[in-house]
């Protein structure tokens, strides 16, 4: 209440509130003269002029009150738009009952009926004007060249001579929108020429006064003809393959084009021909938007205290930007890299205004500083990020894939149990099915892992996916830096091919699959459809506006160590079962492949433990294929590569023959009734 009253004490504080009153006490004076004059045929009998007199003074307050409280006031006449052309219309009805209203209580007799409704027409019509012609004077006040002429005002015409001619593909809303805004703004300097649309209803019509000239494909000819020198892609509902299309046609037609901004960034009018940006990768891969059940998520994260370890990694800063739209209690983020940690920190309160965040600089390996963490904050749900996931590094470098991956989700996994978390969500990857790397096997021990604990007291579960747009590792910024330097652009082979989706929509399913699980479950995100990565980075050398192998040369190098032509979601021995999110599938182990084959949970859980222990004992040493062989006898189905190690064999002999310097370290013990040094 106090501040409509305060906005109400600014608005009466203003001089030009009483302009305006001014200006419509005028009008809505003229409006009833005018109104009798037209009745009468400009022949005003007397009575009728006394009618005026006794009727105007009670009439012209009311109406300016009325019209107040429909806020035809409060904003400024030169933005009026449609809706204050519907607002004017209310208004002067209710002003035609105001009217009758005086009447019967000045008791005025044989009053004109006709008057009624012609006063009612001219109210509208001169409020009406009154708007549109401030709103085109300022519009034509704008121009560079002070008052304009006919091409300021209609798209139609452009007399700039500076002006950039443009096409529009799209001639649905958002093409609409994009042609409005390049109108309104012509110091943007931008000339529509046209659209262009696919629907057959639409070629031949205008849009705005501009024509629809033909469709999608006739671009390269009209590119030609009429000199066209950038596109707009105002088509955000476009899939992938029909974005793909649509570059192609750009790419033959030799422009350079840009795209409207998400539908996010349209809503209620706040994107702009400014906003307008370069077709990125990520358009190529549109999908549906992901549609999340906000309740369900809301209930397990609202008012609880979340632990994300790898809080500042690519998918898990995301996490972290989504999870706070559920209000959680206290958000606990946990990472080793400084820099990521820092930067996640000041997003969350410079940009998103949060501040019911820790930050820690841990590693999760850091069993004491964990248990010190678990025992302080008491988490009620946990996103464990943390991993190395760079494949031919971790090929080189096996132990650490061993420690960080293994070791600290083991860790933490036994700390979530131990401190009651209600629900465990491990990150996995594709690349934890049928595994040729060192990376993959780990993830897919820390499945094990999972899966080889009590469900009673923590959901644990596990959500498996490819590779994300633009995440820390992935190919895409590789490609773009390379394109930067003028190539090449390297990639391994030409029938290389991998899943893809965006950074949002992994964060999004990862939160909604922790509201499905009820412990145990791998679940699976739908990744579409795997795209080869030689056709990727041709898209992106022509999103660049080059040709592949013209401008930028491809370089096949050659697989990496530990790198396979394809991946896949699904491994021996599991089903594909739906869930109730049409984008999450749960994944179910089939007759003797359950629990690795070792009959029941408990079975499973001691042979588990006797392995992780040998092979924590030999990652001590730096063994690199004694890693790898002990990863075999874990992992059944992973095929170990030849690669090189950054140690030589004789170094990593000379290590094992000197116990007494690797026995002063410290000794790994895990079970599941904690972790102990």
């Amino acid at each position: 209440m106090s501040s409509l009253r305060k906005r109400l004490s600014i608005q009466l504080s203003s001089y030009k509130l009483y302009v305006m009153l001014l200006f419509e006490a005028t009008i809505f004076t003229i409006s009833l003269i005018v109104a009798y004059l037209l009745r009468f045929d400009f022949e005003l009998p007397p009575v009728n002029r006394g009618q005026i007199v006794q009727v105007l003074p009670f009439l012209v307050p009311l109406k300016l009150g009325l019209f107040f409280s429909f806020g035809l006031y409060r904003g400024m006449w030169r933005y009026s738009t449609l809706r204050d052309a519907w607002k004017i219309g209310y208004a002067s009805f209710f002003s035609m009952l105001l009217l009758m209203s005086v009447v019967v209580f000045l008791g005025i007799r044989e009053f004109p009926r006709t008057v009624y409704v012609i006063d009612m027409a001219l109210t509208f019509i001169l409020t009406g004007a009154v708007r549109i012609g401030i709103r085109t004077y300022y519009h034509a006040k704008s121009c560079s060249k002070g008052f304009c002429s006919l091409s300021s005002l209609s798209p139609v015409f452009s007399s700039n001579k500076n002006s950039k001619r443009i096409l529009i593909i799209g001639a649905g809303s958002y093409g609409q929108k994009i042609a409005q805004e390049i109108f309104e703004n012509p110091q943007l300097q931008y000339e529509v020429f046209g659209f262009l649309d696919d629907d057959p209803k639409k070629l031949g019509r205008t849009v705005l006064g501009l024509p629809v000239l033909g469709h999608v494909e006739s671009l390269p000819v009209l590119c030609r003809k009429a000199e066209i020198q950038e596109v707009f892609v105002a088509v955000p509902s476009a899939s992938g393959p029909q974005m793909r299309r649509i570059l192609e046609i750009c790419k033959d037609a030799k422009v350079s084009h840009k795209s409207l901004p998400g539908i996010g960034e349209i809503i209620e009018g706040k994107a702009t021909v400014k906003a307008l940006r370069d077709i990125n990768y990520e358009d190529l891969l549109r999908r549906a938007p992901v549609v999340l059940d906000m309740g369900e998520i809301r209930n397990y994260i609202a008012g609880k205290t979340v632990l994300i370890t790898g809080g500042g990694g690519s998918i898990a800063s995301e996490l972290c930007r989504q999870i706070i739209r559920f209000e959680p209690g206290t958000l606990i983020i946990l990472d080793s890299c400084e820099k990521n940690l820092f930067e996640i920190n000041i997003a969350l309160r410079d940009e998103f205004k949060y501040a019911g965040h820790k930050c820690i600089l841990a590693s999760v390996q850091d069993q004491k500083l964990m248990e010190h963490t678990f025992s302080t904050f008491r988490p009620h749900v946990v996103f464990h990020a943390a991993a190395y996931k760079h494949v031919p590094m971790l090929e080189r470098n096996p132990w650490e894939a061993v420690f960080n991956n293994v070791y600290g989700t083991q860790v933490t996994m036994e700390l979530a149990l131990r401190y009651g978390v209600e629900r465990f969500v491990l990150v996995s990857t594709d690349k934890a099915v049928k595994p040729t790397n060192v990376m993959g096997t780990t993830k897919r021990l820390t499945e094990f892992i999972m899966q080889s604990f009590p469900q009673e007291v923590t959901r644990f579960m596990a959500v498996r996916f490819g590779n994300v747009v633009g995440s820390s590792g992935s190919v895409i910024p590789l490609f773009r830096k390379q394109i930067m330097m003028g190539g090449p652009v390297t990639v391994t082979h030409p029938d290389m091919t991998r899943y893809f989706m965006t950074i949002p929509e992994a964060s999004q399913l990862i939160l909604q699959a922790g509201s499905i699980g009820n412990g145990g479950e791998i679940f699976v995100l739908e990744m579409g459809t795997p795209v080869k990565i030689a056709d990727m980075a041709r898209d992106l050398i022509r999103l660049s506006g080059k040709e592949p192998d013209v401008d930028i040369p491809i370089k096949f190098s050659g697989i990496r160590p530990g790198e396979k032509l394809y991946e896949e979601l699904i491994t021996v021995g599991e089903d594909a079962i739906a869930t109730r999110h049409q984008k999450i599938m749960m994944l179910k182990t089939n007759g003797r492949s359950a629990f690795n084959g070792q009959g029941s949970r408990e079975n499973f859980s001691c042979w588990l433990n006797q392995h992780l222990q040998e092979l924590y004992r030999v990652s001590k040493y730096h063994d690199a294929c004694g890693i790898k062989r002990k990863l075999k006898e874990i992992v059944r189905e992973y095929v170990p590569q030849d690669t090189e190690c950054v140690f030589p064999p004789e170094e990593q002999q000379l290590q094992q023959e000197k116990p007494e310097a690797a026995e002063s370290g410290t000794t790994i013990l895990v079970s599941h009734r904690g972790v102990h040094s």
